[in-house]
């Protein structure tokens, strides 16, 4: 996969439809974990766990699944009435197998018209184990996206990598399977083409730093913290988004934000966000479209698009 190095102070203007600022994506994740793995290696279920000791996948690790596993029974439906009641609609990924174990969750996005994306088929299995191998990958990818057309009713449009450990080979997999954006690279506040030899797809970044799990597992922040880091986040893209429009993406999972005393955060941070003129709410699937179709959007394009030779 080939993109350009282009920095955001030399790159035409970008402004988004209606004017707006700032392009605000709150990601849901959806994510499901096996309880047990035939192996005797350390279970890495996407994420670092709440106690440290991680066991073999042999054994049930009852704490951190468990742990996890509340996001599914209790945290997400929390979510969903904190975001029914602000009138705000998220963009969540689902592991394959989430349809399968705990479709409850995605039918309750399908119903409210909220955007579903493809995140591998379980949460633990990552790409980058398949590194070298790209039909194994090929094969990994493929049964997510019928699982997800199947359960869905449509073709996937969007992908996001189980921990973002997608391999050299998965942007060009999934442009030859159709999909329009791929989210593991988070190298910007804007889209970007993203040539392969399968043609061209659109990079829409997911966020490993706005993310629950980073602010408040691994670096240990307040709730109180947690609401002023999303603030500060977007007022200044919003600030920037007068010159050049900008992505912010909110990364949340359901055992981390979803808990009962981190809830206040996202609802004062929501509660800010809808008071800004200028924020534009899309999916990503419309963000990614608007950018690679849109005239407004072409001479951005035509600058960020890669060089033909040359290798990033």
């Amino acid at each position: 996969m080939r993109y350009a190095y282009v920095p955001i102070n030399k790159r035409p203007p970008l402004v988004w439809p209606g004017g707006a600022r700032v392009a605000l994506i709150l990601t849901l994740n959806l994510e499901t974990w096996d309880l047990v793995k035939d192996t005797d290696r350390a279970y890495y279920a996407g994420g670092p766990p709440i106690l440290p000791d991680v066991l073999p996948g042999r054994v049930p690790d009852f704490p951190n699944y468990s742990w996890r596993e509340y996001g599914q029974r209790v945290g997400i439906w929390r979510l969903i009435e904190l975001f029914d009641g602000l009138g705000v609609r998220a963009s969540c990924t689902a592991n394959a197998v989430t349809f399968e174990r705990r479709r409850e969750m995605t039918d309750a996005v399908l119903a409210r018209g909220w955007e579903l994306l493809a995140h591998n088929w379980e949460q633990g299995e990552l790409l980058s184990d398949l590194a070298g191998d790209p039909e194994a990958e090929r094969v990994v990818i493929m049964k997510t996206l019928e699982a997800y057309r199947r359960h869905v009713g449509r073709p996937a449009k969007g992908w996001l990598s189980s921990s973002l450990r997608g391999t050299l080979a998965t942007a060009a997999i999934l442009a030859e399977a159709g999909c329009l954006f791929w989210c593991d690279i988070m190298n910007d506040d804007q889209p970007y083409p993203i040539a392969t030899p399968a043609g061209t797809i659109c990079s829409v970044p997911y966020s490993n730093e706005i993310n629950d799990f980073t602010l408040l597992v691994r670096r240990g922040h307040t709730t109180d913290a947690f609401r002023d880091i999303l603030v500060e986040e977007l007022d200044v893209l919003h600030a920037e988004g007068a010159a050049q429009a900008r992505i912010m993406n909110v990364g949340l999972h359901p055992h981390v934000s979803g808990r009962a005393y981190r809830i206040r955060a996202l609802r004062e941070f929501l509660e800010h966000a809808r008071s800004l003129d200028g924020v534009w709410w899309p999916t990503r699937e419309e963000l990614a479209r608007w950018y690679m179709e849109s005239d407004a959007a072409a001479a951005h394009r035509a600058m960020m698009a890669p060089a033909e030779e040359g290798r990033q």
